[in-house]
């Protein structure tokens, strides 16, 4: 296969990078930069791809592993090594200490958020929080099941706009 072969090849396939990158990263801008080194790697390494095989499966698979790597890196960059002779993580989940005050505040933000929700999407909310099923909620509100998951939704919606500072 020639240079422009393959380029055409690779940009025609190209399209569906981004989806795939997007389901990766949830992140726009990161999923952009990730189809552009899939790219590079791609045309950077053509003489390895052999003419027959599936290219679409090929650039996937440069995707993948460029992500997993560059996961990898970052997981490694932010992890701190004390080099003291006990020898543990500074940021292990063991030597975490919590005192309360945060989740004081978001349990109060919480509780804020449902007070301004409209008690016909609370009270269904609050009873499928509480561990009820759709058909038990239901049956307790006298409400027809489709009912009662679009009160619960809009609850949802309603609590994460309210609560978007923890998003």
């Amino acid at each position: 296969m020639t240079a422009l072969e393959f380029s055409y090849q690779v940009g025609t396939f190209s399209k569906f990078l981004k989806p795939f990158a997007l389901r990766l990263t949830r992140d726009g801008d990161d999923a952009n930069d990730l189809v552009q080194d899939t790219l590079v790697k791609a045309f950077t390494n053509r003489e390895k791809y052999s003419d027959g095989t599936n290219l679409k499966a090929w650039l996937f698979t440069i995707m993948k592993n460029t992500f997993i790597t560059q996961y990898q890196r970052m997981v490694r960059r932010n992890t701190f090594i004390d080099t003291t002779d006990n020898l543990h993580y500074i940021n292990s989940s063991d030597s975490i200490q919590l005192n309360g005050a945060e989740r004081s505040f978001m349990n109060e933000d919480i509780s804020l958020a449902l007070r301004h929700t409209e008690e016909m999407y609370r009270v269904p909310f609050l009873m499928y929080f509480e561990g009820f099923k759709y058909h038990e909620i239901a049956e307790e509100l006298n409400l027809p099941i489709g009912t009662v998951k679009n009160r619960i939704h809009i609850a949802r919606k309603t609590l994460k706009s309210h609560l978007s500072m923890y998003a």
